[in-house]
């Protein structure tokens, strides 16, 4: 059984994964637009492109592939969503070792991400500028949106456990470390 419920939450995760970034995209393109001009400036000057084409470019060199720009696209594309979808695994994870509700291993889904993947990572392996170089608001629009793609990830994990379950409901439901 344990198996089974494996594949089901890795399966559950990839799904939800992509459903979490095609949710945080747009809330962080519309924080970035309430943002003051001066704080766009600022972020525009010293972001050396985005972060998933600077490590498209720079694994594909480090291996040897000389990539296309289309080729090169394709590639940040994969990473973007592939970094996502590794990450959303972390709250089916979460939900069943905590007792967590559904919105709190959400919300730590969603911060971890933001945390490790945004702050530590990124800038540590150059994909983005330092830190400090950005203004606050770049670091609060991303910790918003990677709580958006938190909450979005339970969302459609709940979602999954519920249909699997053959409910359409998780109230009153809970998720203990013998499955959904």
């Amino acid at each position: 059984m344990h198996i089974r419920q494996a594949a089901l939450d890795l399966i559950l995760a990839a799904a939800a994964g992509y459903v979490g970034t095609k949710a945080m995209e747009p809330v962080s393109m519309k924080l970035y637009d309430m943002e003051s001009a001066a704080d766009r400036e600022r972020e525009d000057a010293v972001r050396p492109g985005p972060p998933y084409r600077i490590a498209a470019e720079k694994l594909s060199r480090h291996v040897g592939l000389d990539l296309s720009d289309e080729q090169l696209d394709r590639l940040s594309l994969a990473f973007h969503y592939g970094l996502a979808i590794q990450w959303a695994p972390l709250y089916p994870l979460l939900r069943r070792s905590t007792g967590w509700s559904p919105p709190i291993a959400g919300l730590a889904t969603g911060a971890a991400m933001s945390i490790v993947a945004d702050e530590l990572i990124t800038p540590a392996f150059g994909f983005s500028a330092a830190n400090l170089d950005y203004p606050l608001s770049t670091h609060l629009r991303g910790v918003i949106a990677h709580l958006v793609f938190g909450l979005a990830v339970a969302g459609t994990v709940e979602a999954g456990w519920a249909v699997g379950r053959g409910r359409t409901s998780t109230a009153n439901r809970r998720v203990g470390t013998s499955g959904p």
